[in-house]
């Protein structure tokens, strides 16, 4: 099981904790951020794919910021495949 910390940009949030095991991600944490959109998406991504989080994930955009915190997780997500 590999841990990951993400500093997100132009988010309310102002890190991202997760874990991936054999492609599963668990334990996402956001630190700060809209509390209810964070843990739900956190409760949403609990137990899924890795590759499925970011199909669904990347690209939302909030509030014309052209990214959101759920893009910001799926961002996170794709750097960690990586390395």
């Amino acid at each position: 099981m590999a841990k990951y910390s993400f500093q997100p940009q132009g988010v309310c949030s102002a890190q991202i904790d997760f874990e991936v095991n054999d492609g599963i991600v668990s334990n996402v944490r956001f630190t700060r951020g809209c509390n209810g959109n964070t843990q739900g998406i956190s409760a949403l991504a609990e137990g899924m794919h890795i590759d499925e989080i970011i199909r669904r994930l990347k690209g939302t955009n909030c509030n014309g910021r052209g990214t959101s915190c759920p893009d910001q997780l799926a961002r996170a997500l794709e750097l960690s495949k990586n390395q």
